[in-house]
């Protein structure tokens, strides 16, 4: 067997029955429906590195498009893995900027017009032009109508008659958002400015009316692979048949049961017709879901086996593949704040048994949602990650902290190791590692920043495990090379904190566990969703947060919105499955029994002054703060130290161990045996158990050395 042969056969190892028939299809069209959580990645990518391993292509000449930078630089990490170099594996927009830039002098004469992230600027001067009162609500409105009209290939001419058609419903009266349409388009070519969409249309107008243009780039890129397909907009379908040209060596990999995005043009009709258009194709499903317990799937197949339309038609049945988990949990609370404080409060019980904060999230169907949920985990001293937010590294804490990490390998701390260099450099920007805020935006940027330091360790272990390739330990320099190749591909490192996120703002993503959150009927599905088409989505929609969940999944909403107010209904589309916890009403006009009766907040009162506490952190540590209680500040510095030095050995950041005020209660409480500590917030068993003897042993005046030590005995 040849070295090649050895490299192809090692590459199969491992792949499901299905997968391996994915990866092996032969050259040609090849149409993968992946259900969530089989393994689409790796399918994708071991058949990029089977087609190179083959010598059918080298990796230079393949462009695997995906959805997200942070997609697209997994997959080329993958890749790198596999020892495939050089895949162009970009997003559609990254892509076409990438060739409009190197050919666009040919179209528009010498300059490019310049790249605007927001328009919504233009789309006021739009509505003002065509006569339009407006606000900066409706602009925006405005302008989230015109994208989707141009990805859709609709122009102004065309927008009334074709919105009549869809019985799309407008933000305006249609004529006049096609006024607006038409004046938008002739602000952008005054202000000599383009939108995202431009960039896909120049591109496929270069490729399509320039046969130079075209021969160079199909002569370049001769295999393509398109990672959820089920999302693609008539405006990106048409750039990629540009591409692509009269040939068909192409990959499509989807899920029509993901099909989420129609607000943006995304339509599963390319993916629903790839073999009608390609008879030829091969058709391959994905139906094992490694990711997700038998309990979270069983639940999945349930919402998804009720679809209709022509995505059901193509729908798959999950076969779960991981042993079993817990239930399935479902709970009515009284109202939203109720169920905000709940979730919160068992956000923070799971952190103390031990699980990671980034292992969790909580997820919503609008981001006007996420504020209760800020609130209330911040009032429990619980970091928090919002996803759809400010780009990583165009946060202004990262910006900083990238700045000072450049500054300092400049100086005499770049001669440093790379393990002392980067936390000696974050000192610049105010950063510690054993100095994270109790929660809030604070506590949000500073994991931003420990989310680069624990980056830079990771870098050092894979030079450390890759010697041959990587040669010695890296200094600060090279670790800053390796930002800049992740900002520059929009690659982010993973933070500390439970995860707020919308239900399509966590596509693509998973957490061992997952609150699915407000899921009243009016919110899950929304009030928007009138046609039987527009519900359909809010059942995928519910579809694809149930499958973000691996191991623990609960199900919650407030019976009302406000205490007090109009009791609601259950999303309808899980009334009927009778899930423990949750009403299920025997008709379609019956009312929703009433949640179980509300439990009382126990009273705590101060050990000071015995007036009621109302404040979190107040509660947490027992007193108000008129009546702070004597802190053995000796032993709170000794907790500390303990704590920094059994979060390094662990690898993980130091408030997982215990957070400041969990430290604080210790060293005021300064408890005597296991029931005491136990009874302090914040330490539940699991901590106790792997915890519990060293922290008494600080508490008795015991060294920091040999409380370290227990850590280890117990590890």
């Amino acid at each position: 067997m040849t070295a090649r042969d050895q490299a192809i056969e090692q590459l199969l190892t491992g792949l499901d029955p299905e997968q391996r028939e994915a990866v092996t299809a032969p050259p040609g069209p090849v149409c993968i429906l992946a259900g969530a959580g089989t393994g689409k990645t790796r399918a994708v990518t071991h058949r990029i590195a089977w087609r190179v391993l083959r010598g059918d292509m080298r990796g230079q000449h393949v462009t695997a498009v995906t959805f997200t930078a942070r997609a697209a630089g997994e997959m080329r990490d993958r890749l790198r893995g596999l020892g495939v170099a050089g895949v162009n594996a970009r997003t559609f927009h990254s892509a076409a900027l990438r060739q409009l830039r190197y050919f666009g002098t040919r179209r528009f004469g010498g300059q490019l017009p310049e790249l605007v992230d927001s328009t919504l600027k233009f789309t006021a001067i739009a509505a003002a032009r065509a006569g339009l009162q407006t606000s900066r609500a409706k602009n925006f409105d405005l302008t989230t109508e015109i994208e989707w009209a141009a990805s859709s290939l609709i122009g102004p001419d065309d927008y009334v008659s074709a919105i009549a058609a869809l019985g799309r419903d407008a933000p305006a009266a249609p004529e006049d958002v096609a006024k607006v349409y038409a004046a938008y388009i002739e602000a952008k070519r005054r202000a000599g400015v383009m939108d995202f969409a431009d960039v896909l249309a120049y591109t496929a107008d270069l490729i399509t009316d320039h046969a130079a243009t075209a021969d160079q780039i199909r002569s370049q890129y001769r295999f393509f692979v398109v990672d959820e397909y089920q999302d693609v907009t008539p405006l990106q379908q048409r750039l990629l048949d540009a591409w692509v040209g009269d040939r068909d060596d192409i990959t499509v990999v989807g899920d029509a049961s993901q099909t989420i995005y129609s607000f943006t043009g995304a339509s599963s009709r390319n993916l629903l017709d790839f073999t009608r258009r390609y008879r030829n194709a091969s058709l391959v499903r994905l139906v094992r879901d490694y990711r997700s317990t038998p309990q979270v799937v069983g639940l999945a197949n349930q919402i998804i086996g009720e679809s209709k339309g022509r995505e059901a038609k193509m729908r798959l049945e999950l076969i779960g593949q991981r042993p079993d988990g817990p239930a399935v949990t479902a709970e009515v609370f009284a109202d939203e704040a109720e169920e905000a404080d709940m979730i919160a409060r068992r956000c923070a019980k799971f952190i103390a048994d031990g699980l990671s904060p980034s292992e969790i999230a909580v997820l919503y169907r609008t981001n006007a949602q996420s504020q209760a949920y800020e609130e209330a985990l911040a009032s429990y001293g619980v970091p928090t990650v919002i996803t759809g937010a400010a780009r990583f590294f165009d946060r202004p804490e990262v910006r900083q902290a990238v700045v000072a990490l450049r500054s300092a390998a400049k100086t005499e701390i770049g001669a440093m190791p790379l393990s002392e260099a980067v936390p000696a450099a974050l000192e610049a920007v105010g950063w510690r590692p054993d100095a994270a805020p109790s929660g809030g935006a604070q506590r949000e940027a500073y994991e931003a920043v420990a989310a680069i330091a624990a980056l830079s360790e990771q870098f050092l272990e894979h030079h450390r495990a890759n010697p041959d390739e990587e040669g010695p330990d890296p200094d600060l320099e090279a670790f800053c090379a390796e930002l800049s190749r992740r900002a520059a591909e929009q690659h982010a490192p993973a933070v500390e904190g439970v995860t707020l996120a919308s239900l399509h703002a966590a596509k693509g993503l998973e957490w061992d566990a997952v609150f699915l959150v407000g899921l009243a009927d009016g919110t899950l599905p929304t009030t928007f969703a009138r046609t039987e088409t527009a519900l359909e989505e809010e059942r995928r929609l519910l579809y694809v947060g149930i499958t973000r969940a691996r191991e623990r999944l609960q199900l919650s909403y407030g019976l009302a919105r406000n205490a007090g107010g109009r009791e609601r209904r259950l999303c309808r589309f899980l009334a009927p499955l009778g899930l423990g916890g949750f009403p299920r009403p025997t008709d379609p006009g019956a009312a929703a029994p009433k949640p179980r009766e509300r439990r009382k907040a126990k009273v705590l009162d101060c050990s000071g002054c015995g007036k009621p506490l109302t404040d979190a952190r107040d509660r947490k540590l027992g007193h108000c703060d008129d009546c702070p209680a004597t802190m053995d500040e000796g032993l709170f510095e000794r907790l500390r130290e303990w704590r920094v030095s059994v979060a390094k050995q662990d690898g993980k950041p130091a408030f997982t161990v215990f957070t400041d005020v969990t430290l604080i209660a210790i060293a005021e409480r300064c408890p005597g045996s296991d029931s005491e500590l136990a009874s302090l917030h914040g330490i539940g068993k699991s901590k106790l158990d792997k915890y519990g003897p060293a922290v008494l042993h600080l508490v008795n005046g015991g060294e920091v050395t040999e409380a370290i030590e227990m850590c280890n005995s117990e590890s």
